[in-house]
């Protein structure tokens, strides 16, 4: 790579770490705040909290890969041109390869990276983040509960026990029910104890109260109740794996007996067509930052700062490959437009590239958008006038 080439990627490179770290922490942070009742609710140590954490990222990388790298090349494309650089590189006669094939190889390393992250690492993580909390809330009430302590172990479910004895036994349990919106549900009892699968809790000697929406109130006591567990500490440390927690070798050949598979065969289809075209935006979107930002250009032009064009041009194509993906789940028809989409953005880019042209679309909305800021500007320069005077 000749010494240009390699000052180009290094401070393309660097842009592009700037944008992405930030913005990946803010990103990351909202998302772990949204899990912290995992600590709250089950009792999980800061230990199991930072591992979720961390589980949760891979699931964010991709997604902020591509906008960083338009940020990273129209930034310093834009800078470039504003020291004149672009005007210098093409005054010597350079080629545009010069500029264009350290950026693209950049974007390329870029996309085989979220590929990967996308179909390998991913999948893992979300494996791993669901086996967390089900084994979290599969031993709830007999380890966690802490004892004079009312806990939500479940929406519109709360548990307070006075005492843990040996055996898994639990004395004095107060149970309230609230998940079917047509009765309340309040259980008493002296004792009680969770079976050996986790998926029933046996109480003693008690009565249970039930309150319906008109207010009418039935008390019946019993000498022994099994409040069912099932759904909350279903295959007991097992977590049910969607679409988008599946390997890229399962979505390509699912197994026929898988009972999510049978349920939503729809999400895989479309799981499986999203992975196959996400990853090549960072390429995509470095073709249009190019088409946009790489010519050099007169600081006296009135133009839409390119970075906000790129970002208008990217969010458009991610949006609009989003929405595809989501009706390919109901309609496969939509493949074809999922995979139009990277396509045609791509081949106009190239053509703008080899023409010397920017991105009609862009082009236009750019010139509008900066002429009608500086009619703006002059309107209200006008309006200012000269500084006040006159005669005394």
């Amino acid at each position: 790579m000749k010494l240009l080439e390699t000052y180009i990627l290094r401070r393309v490179g660097q842009m592009f770490l700037v944008a992405l770290l930030p913005v990946l922490a803010i990103i990351w942070t909202t998302q772990v705040l949204q899990r912290v009742n995992l600590v709250t609710d089950s009792g999980q140590s800061m230990g199991s909290f930072a591992k979720l954490a961390t589980l949760i990222l891979p699931s964010i990388i991709p997604i902020v890969l591509p906008f960083a790298l338009v940020i990273g090349v129209t930034q310093t494309l834009t800078t470039m041109n504003n020291d004149s650089e672009l005007t210098v590189i093409d005054a010597a006669g350079a080629k545009r390869g010069i500029i264009l094939r350290p950026i693209l190889i950049l974007a390329a390393v870029i996309s085989v990276f979220s590929f990967l992250v996308d179909n390998v690492v991913e999948p893992k993580a979300k494996t791993g983040v669901r086996q967390m909390v089900a084994a979290a809330y599969a031993d709830l009430l007999s380890t966690v509960i802490e004892e004079k302590n009312f806990r939500r172990i479940d929406t519109g479910l709360y548990v307070q026990i006075s005492e843990r004895l040996a055996g898994r036994v639990l004395k004095g349990l107060f149970v309230v029910d609230e998940r079917d919106p047509a009765f309340e549900l309040i259980y008493y009892a002296r004792e009680g104890a969770v079976d050996e699968k986790g998926t029933s809790l046996i109480m003693h000697d008690g009565e249970v109260h039930r309150k319906t929406q008109t207010g009418e109130v039935s008390v019946i006591r019993f000498d022994s109740y099994s409040f069912d567990l099932s759904d909350l500490t279903q295959n007991r440390g097992q977590a049910t794996l969607r679409a988008s927690d599946r390997e890229l070798p399962f979505l390509l050949n699912p197994d026929p007996n898988d009972k999510d598979y049978v349920a939503k065969p729809g999400s895989y289809r479309a799981e499986l067509h999203r992975r196959l075209t996400d990853w090549v935006l960072p390429m995509v979107f470095a073709l249009i930052s190019l088409a946009i930002a790489g010519d050099a250009r007169s600081h006296r032009e009135a133009r839409l700062h390119p970075m906000v064009a790129a970002l208008i041009f990217a969010f458009a194509i991610r949006w609009a490959s989003f929405y595809a993906a989501n009706q390919i789940d109901t309609d496969p028809e939509y493949i074809g437009v999922l995979y139009a989409i990277p396509v045609i953005a791509s081949l106009l880019a190239i053509a703008s590239l080899s023409h010397h042209k920017r991105l009609s679309v862009v082009s236009a909305m750019s010139d509008h958008i900066a002429a009608s800021w500086q009619r703006l500007l002059r309107r209200f320069g006008r309006s200012a006038g000269p500084s006040a005077g006159g005669s005394a």
